[in-house]
């Protein structure tokens, strides 16, 4: 088992800094240094490792320590630095603790946790050393079996950082599931939502009463035949193999919060002029009056937002795919995943996207075809779902039950239309008809659905839809 801390201050953190927060006025035998943007790791005589110390990162987005951390961080900017110290060896975490600690008072800022600055003592460490780099490889993973990779995140939301986006990666590569395990009262970013994918990857949360259970299944779990996995009912048979809800799972109430929540999908043709993000940022200004706030590629969003640099970073990484996470502000909270892809259509950008609204805010449904509009004259969008569900304003995703959103709008790209025989795209079965965007000779269709969050109809709507549109 590990346990985070981070030290968030004013200034840079450079080598010898940090090389001071890890001695803690210990042995000089502990001093070491990496390449540019490598793990630092101490580990004991054995190899096992202590504390694994991240590159420092430059956060420029308001909002972000508050947002992920629930702590006030210095003004903007400043600088974020992890630290994952193993619990199973007693020096570990106070070793941790009192790095950021020390951090934190050479550099002027605070740590988290809170109880992480308890102490700023030398911490025995003898025999400890700096670990050669292979060893440093994953500091993210716990356990690993033939089956999956296990994480263990104790923090206040489990964030798409640096660490979990390479256990990500390392699990995919090795054809392993990865299982998150974080404790009672965390809440999931959307961004670890979106990349979970399916069985046997899960978010698994501690509970009192049921040990542990799926935080988006809410799935009695126990840990079997090297992985969590769901306990089968008492009443299950092999044609109806029920798995117990845990209690937890089901204690919601209704607090009015909504979610808007959109999926669209541009395909643009590959140019050296081309510049992603513009559709995205259309969206996010059509609907809130301002752009994005800031964006990464891992959490917390470290950079203001910038459609340039995002396409340049996009450029270096091709022809890989390359992932962002977009966020907004303090007064309207959002986040988008956005995937990029080059394929042999062109440039294709996947984006998800979810505003937060409480129950006294309004969310903006009268401006939803001029969005559309704008994205499928001026972005090549192809299609477009918009939902609205009973969702936390926050964003984040609570291991608690939260139902389906239901379909407000669907939207269809010119091209998709032209691709159409005959009037199937503007003739549909549906009582309302879809709405022209954009020229009348090459126009894109915005299909209205009915959107009553309490009335899951509008799915079969949308089903039929999807049937006409194929031909079905």
């Amino acid at each position: 088992m590990t346990k985070d801390v981070i030290a968030l201050t004013s200034k840079m953190p450079d080598p010898w800094a940090v090389l001071a927060g890890l001695l803690s006025g210990g042995p000089d035998t502990l001093v070491g240094t990496r390449g540019e943007g490598a793990v630092i790791q101490l580990c004991d005589p054995e190899g096992r490792p202590l504390v694994s110390v991240e590159a420092p990162l430059l956060v420029s987005v308001e909002g972000e320590a508050e947002r992920l951390l629930g702590a006030t961080a210095p003004p903007v900017p400043y600088w974020w630095t992890e630290a994952r110290a193993t619990t199973g060896v007693a020096e570990a975490e106070q070793l941790a603790g009192t790095f950021a600690t020390r951090l934190a008072s050479l550099l002027g800022g605070s740590a988290w946790p809170p109880d992480a600055a308890g102490s700023l003592a030398v911490v025995k460490t003898d025999g400890v050393s700096v670990a050669p780099e292979p060893a440093a490889a994953q500091p993210a993973i716990d356990v690993l079996t033939e089956r999956v990779a296990v994480v263990i995140q104790d923090r206040p939301v489990v964030a798409m950082t640096a660490w979990l986006s390479d256990a990500f990666r390392a699990a995919a590569e090795a054809g392993l599931g990865l299982q998150v395990v974080s404790p009672a009262g965390t809440t999931l970013s959307p961004a670890v939502r979106d990349a979970l994918g399916g069985w046997p990857s899960r978010w698994i949360v501690q509970d009192e009463r049921d040990g542990y259970y799926d935080g988006l299944t809410g799935a009695v779990l126990r840990w079997q035949d090297g992985m969590f996995a769901p306990v089968a009912s008492p009443a299950a048979t092999e044609d109806d193999p029920r798995t117990p809800v845990a209690d937890t799972f089901q204690e919601v109430r209704d607090t009015g919060e909504r979610q808007l929540a959109l999926t669209f999908r541009m395909v643009h043709p590959a140019d050296d002029r081309l510049v992603l993000g513009g559709g995205l940022e259309t969206v996010w200004r059509e609907l809130t009056g301002a752009p994005p706030a800031g964006w990464g590629t891992s959490e917390p969003a470290t950079l203001p937002w910038s459609p340039r640099r995002l396409t340049d970073v996009a450029h270096e990484r091709a022809p890989v795919p390359t992932w962002f996470v977009v966020v907004g502000n303090r007064d309207r909270p959002a986040l988008a995943t956005v995937r990029i892809t080059r394929t042999e259509a062109g440039v294709e950008e996947h984006v998800t996207l979810a505003f937060g609204y409480d129950s006294s805010e309004e969310p903006p449904l009268d401006a939803l075809p001029a969005a559309a509009e704008a994205l499928a004259t001026r972005h090549h969008l192809q299609s477009m779902l918009v939902q609205l569900r009973k969702a936390r304003r926050d964003v984040a995703v609570p291991p608690r039950f939260e139902g389906p959103g239901v379909p407000l709008a669907f939207v269809l790209g010119a091209e998709e239309v032209r691709a159409m025989p005959g009037d199937r795209a503007r003739r549909t079965p549906l009582a309302e008809q879809p709405v022209t965007l954009g020229p009348r000779t090459r126009p894109a269709l915005y299909y209205p659905l009915p959107g009553d969050p309490s009335d899951l109809s509008g799915w079969q709507d949308f089903e039929q839809l999807m049937r006409h549109l194929k031909g079905a």
